[in-house]
C-alpha cells in the first residue's frame, strides 16, 4: 500500500572526487529525469558558494535547465540564499521561469548565505542582510502580486504570476516566519537535527491562514542512501560521513570521496560519535529499513510532504537508491498522521 504523502528530491548538484562542474550538472539533469519518471513531485536545487562539494551556485539558471529537459515534475529552489540577492531580482528570475515552465516552479528562500565569512564578503553581503530577511521575503511577495496604479516599480516578468513560495529552514526562526506568514515550510534534518520537534511545533502554532495556504504545510527533508542490503548501504553511506567529519573538523568540506570500508581507520570514536550525532536522522538501508525509517519519520514529524536527499559517489549506486525509495513509497504502510490531519490540504 502506498504512503499517501508525495515524495519530491532536494539535489546539491554533488561535485565527486575528480569531477568537474560541467559533469555534476549533467548528472543533476539525469536525475531529475529518473525521479520524474519514479512519481517523485518536486526536484529543487540549492545555492551554495564557494563550496567545493556542490555545482549548483547559479541556482535559477540550473532550475531552468532541468525543466527545461524534464516534462512535469516541478523544479525549483531548496533554496534561494534570500540575503544574498536584491528581491527584485528574485522576483524576475522566477517570474522568468514562471513565464517559461508554467505551474512548475517553486520558490524556496532561506536565510542562510550558503558559504563561509569569505564567500560572504565576495557576495558584498554585510551583517544586516540576514536581519532583512523577514522583510525582504514580503517584499519578494509584493513585486510578484498585480502592480497597483501608482506603483513606480515592477517585476517584469514576475508581477501577477502565482509562483510558490516557501520558507525553508533549520531552526526555529524561519518556521516562525512561515507560519506567520501562511506560507509552506520545509525543514532541513540534515542541518538542524536538534531543532526538528521545535521547528515544526512553532511553525503549526504560529500559523496564520493566507491567500495562498489555509492550513499548516510542513516538508521534511531527510538524508536516505538505500541499497539492496543494509550492509550495503552502509558502506555507501560513509561517503557523506567522511564529509561531515571534516566538517566536524573545522575544515572546508571538498568533494565527494568514495566510501570506504572501516571508518575506525581514518577518525576517533569521538570523531564518529559526533557525525553519528549530526547525521542521526539519516535513513540508511535495504528498502524495508528505508520504509520503516520513513513511516518512523512521518509518525514523528507527521509531515505533509518528505524531500529525499541523496549522496553516492557510485551513479548506479545513487539511482538505483532512488528506485528503492520508491519502491519503500509504493509499498510501505499507510500512517494515520495524528499531529497534523491536514490530508485536505496541499501546497502547490
Amino acid at each position: 500500500m502506498r504512503l499517501q504523502i508525495p515524495f519530491s528530491v532536494v539535489d546539491f548538484s554533488i561535485l565527486r572526487l575528480g569531477e568537474t562542474p560541467r559533469e555534476a550538472l549533467q548528472q543533476t539533469v539525469d536525475l531529475a529525469r529518473h525521479v520524474e519518471a519514479l512519481g517523485f513531485k518536486r526536484f529543487w536545487l540549492t545555492e551554495h558558494h564557494g563550496v567545493l562539494s556542490s555545482a549548483s551556485a547559479a541556482t535559477s539558471v540550473v532550475i531552468g535547465h532541468v525543466a527545461g529537459k524534464t516534462s512535469v515534475i516541478r523544479v525549483g529552489s531548496g533554496g534561494v540564499m534570500l540575503p544574498n540577492h536584491p528581491p527584485l531580482v528574485i522576483a524576475e528570475q522566477f517570474g522568468t521561469l514562471a513565464s517559461l515552465y508554467p505551474d512548475r516552479i517553486d520558490l524556496g528562500l532561506g536565510r542562510a548565505a550558503g558559504g563561509h565569512d569569505g564567500v560572504l564578503r565576495a557576495l558584498r553581503v554585510g551583517p544586516a542582510a540576514r536581519d532583512r530577511f523577514p522583510s525582504d521575503v514580503r517584499e519578494l511577495q509584493f513585486f510578484f502580486r498585480e502592480p497597483t496604479p501608482d506603483q513606480k516599480v515592477h517585476a517584469v516578468p514576475g508581477a501577477g504570476l502565482s509562483v510558490p513560495i516557501w520558507l525553508l529552514g533549520s531552526s526555529t526562526f524561519s518556521a516562525e516566519q512561515a507560519g506567520a506568514l501562511g506560507l509552506p515550510f520545509a525543514f532541513a534534518t540534515h542541518i538542524g537535527p536538534d531543532a526538528v520537534g521545535a521547528a515544526i511545533e512553532i511553525y503549526r502554532s504560529s500559523f496564520k491562514a493566507s491567500e495562498v495556504l489555509a492550513r499548516p504545510y510542513v516538508m521534511i527533508t531527510v538524508l536516505v542512501i538505500a541499497a539492496e542490503t543494509d550492509e550495503a548501504a552502509r558502506h555507501l553511506f560513509t561517503s557523506i560521513q567522511q564529509i561531515v567529519l571534516t566538517m566536524l573538523r573545522g575544515d572546508m568540506a571538498g568533494p565527494l570521496p568514495p566510501p570506504v570500508h572501516d571508518l575506525g581507520a581514518i577518525a576517533t570514536p569521538q570523531e564518529l560519535a559526533g557525525a553519528e550525532r549530526r547525521l542521526r536522522y539519516a535513513i540508511v538501508g535495504s528498502q524495508k529499513t528505508v520504509r520503516q525509517g520513513i513511516e518512523a519519520l512521518i509518525a514523528e514529524t507527521a509531515a505533509d510532504e518528505l524531500s529525499v536527499l541523496t549522496m553516492i559517489y557510485d551513479l548506479d549506486a545513487r539511482r538505483r537508491s532512488f528506485e528503492i525509495v520508491a519502491e519503500a513509497r509504493d509499498g510501505g504502510v499507510v500512517l494515520a498522521r495524528t499531529k497534523s490531519g491536514h490530508d485536505a490540504n496541499r501546497a502547490h
